[in-house]
């Protein structure tokens, strides 16, 4: 019986060994042919003069996908040298282009393109990560799949690569700091969706809870939920009072990251209706506030300006693009939604934003949520760079000067 167990055991990691040989079997052998095409394309042309310094051998368009990406290479003029496919794994985006010279490389961005361009740069290449949104080529073509898709990449990088629109990345440290706040902004959504789910199931038998805030929806008294479904909505306040409770572990964590490791979040909680989560998402999106070059640039890269379709005399009105990282503006929108809020204190921002609500019409107050939201994503921008004290009513006390001095 022992020697059947050792035979059992043993044959495992043998079978484990031997697949991981065949992958690795595999795998050189791609890279090889790669490395034979490339080679045969250079030694086919005559010999010139050595490139210049920095300058790119050949032209690269990567479609990524979750399991297989497709790539595309282009040489000098033009011509198409190979095509083919690799996993989405380190390993073999390693094995292959850590032996071909510098190459300049576009990719899509997604959920493998950090760790993709960050890895590429590593190996000495040129990388530019595309936006396909803005990209019509790709994103409105009749024929599109994974290879078209990376042909269309190489060539663009060929011609121009601001035609890939490209995107900057956020450094490793910032996108693992970003998880955390993630991680809470999903917990709050499930608390959200099932706060709801149960206020609509009481509403169906006749029954209405009572108003209160999400954090003390777990605590509402049972005799409040008609007897018939009580037994069957008891189990969902209790995971609503677990997500609370999660979702306080992560509110103090978060608490803690803005005061130990991103002091300029303090500078960013001067207005009131911006705390902890919200100036720390805010810094870690934006990282740097220099990439900026005007506070009023922060708007359109956050998504917080309408979208125009002007032609001639039509100048339709659009709603805002919603580009840039949705949670970001999803918490600049609470944000302004608590400083128009019968709690919020009286600033410029509260005094702009009631007045365009005043004006009246279906989304007045919807439209004013955003303006503000728009302007609160300047302003902070604002204080970080400069680090001044917040002023809440800084332009109604400069106007009531100009006022008096002209009076």
């Amino acid at each position: 019986m022992k020697q059947n167990n050792k035979m059992t055991n043993g044959n495992k990691p043998k079978t484990l060994v031997i697949e991981n040989h065949e992958e690795t079997k595999r795998l050189k052998s791609n890279v090889r042919f790669l490395l034979r095409k490339l080679n045969a394309t250079t030694s086919s042309v005559a010999k010139q003069e050595p490139p210049a310094a920095g300058a790119v051998k050949f032209f690269i368009g990567i479609d990524l996908s979750d399991k297989k990406s497709r790539y595309c290479f282009l040489d000098g003029s033009g011509q198409t040298v190979v095509e083919g496919s690799l996993a989405t794994s380190e390993t073999e985006f390693t094995a292959y282009f850590a032996q071909i010279p510098r190459s300049r490389i576009a990719l899509e961005v997604g959920t493998h393109s950090p760790w993709i361009s960050a890895l590429l740069e590593r190996l000495g290449h040129e990388v530019y990560v595309a936006n396909p949104r803005k990209m019509e080529s790709i994103h409105k073509n009749k024929r599109k799949n994974d290879r078209i898709d990376a042909w269309l990449l190489a060539r663009i990088a060929r011609a121009d690569v601001e035609l890939l629109h490209p995107i900057r990345h956020r450094g490793l440290e910032a996108r693992q700091d970003l998880v955390l706040l993630r991680a809470r902004d999903v917990l709050v959504m499930v608390r959200t969706k099932l706060i709801c789910s149960t206020r609509g199931l009481v509403k169906s038998t006749g029954g209405r809870l009572p108003r209160c805030s999400a954090a003390s929806f777990h605590k509402i008294e049972v005799q409040a939920i008609p007897e018939g479904i009580r037994d069957s909505l008891l189990p969902m306040l209790e995971e609503i009072g677990s997500l609370t409770k999660k979702i306080g572990q992560y509110d103090r964590r978060i608490s803690d990251m803005a005061e130990k490791k991103y002091p300029e979040t303090e500078v960013l909680k001067q207005p009131k209706g911006v705390g902890d989560v919200t100036s720390l998402a805010y810094v870690l999106t934006l990282e740097n506030p220099d990439i900026f070059k005007k506070s009023r640039d922060v708007g359109p890269y956050l998504g917080l300006v309408p979208k125009q379709y002007d032609s001639g005399e039509s100048s339709p009105q659009l709603h805002i693009t919603k580009t840039g990282d949705q949670m970001v503006r999803r918490l600049l929108v609470q944000s302004a939604q608590y400083m128009l809020g019968p709690f919020g204190e009286d600033s410029d921002l509260r005094r702009f934003g009631l007045k365009l609500a005043a004006r009246g019409g279906k989304n007045a107050k919807k439209r004013a949520v955003i303006a503000v939201a728009r302007k609160l994503s300047v302003l902070l921008h604002s204080l970080w760079r400069s680090g001044e004290v917040y002023e809440p009513l800084r332009q109604a006390a400069a106007q009531q000067q100009l006022t008096s001095v002209n009076g």
